[in-house]
């Protein structure tokens, strides 16, 4: 009984941040497959919706919004056109651009692809995007990890975001691979 409890104990350490979880911050992604405009929400680890994610129906290119649970504008993403390259940029709620999402290698294992941020250093993502299955680093500092592990929930993936980071853009930047990566969705 005493194992089953410290197990418990770790676990709700890890979702409020404690000792195991080490401050990070957790979201889940459930994407609704079908939705006119592809809107989906992304909730925390204690299930409450606090993104929305607002595809904008009827553009010419693809638009995506990150909203706050009031609608508020938060970031948003749109696709570029007439690049070589395959690529989305990411903006502030005040139409600023803070970064570019860019694929950057592919190789049969794994893609690889680069985010270019405006103030800071570039982020690196690894691994298997298809799956949800990659990190987001800067060097070799994990920024944050993606997996589709953590959820036994069809369609939804999970976010580990570190502490000091920008969770908005942290979450585009996912948001918009997995729109380049599954672009017939």
């Amino acid at each position: 009984m005493l194992r089953r409890d410290d197990r418990q104990e770790r676990r709700e350490e890890r979702r409020e941040g404690g000792p195991a979880g080490g401050g990070k911050t957790h979201y889940q992604m459930r994407q609704k497959m079908f939705a006119i405009g592809d809107d989906f929400w992304i909730e925390n680890d204690h299930g409450q919706r606090v993104f929305k994610v607002d595809g904008k129906a009827l553009r010419i290119r693809s638009t995506l919004v990150l909203e706050d649970p009031s609608g508020r504008e938060v970031a948003k993403i749109q696709e570029r056109m007439l690049r070589v390259k395959d690529s989305m940029e990411i903006e502030d709620a005040n139409g600023q651009r803070v970064g570019m999402v860019k694929k950057a290698l592919i190789t049969p294992i794994r893609e690889r692809w680069v985010v270019k941020i405006k103030d800071g250093p570039d982020l690196d993502v690894q691994g298997n995007i298809l799956d949800h299955e990659y990190t987001i680093g800067e060097g070799r500092d994990k920024v944050a990890e993606v997996s589709k592990k953590w959820f036994r929930v069809r369609d939804s993936y999970g976010i580990e975001i570190e502490p000091g980071q920008d969770d908005a853009v942290i979450l585009m930047v996912a948001v918009a691979i997995d729109e380049m990566a599954h672009p017939s969705r």
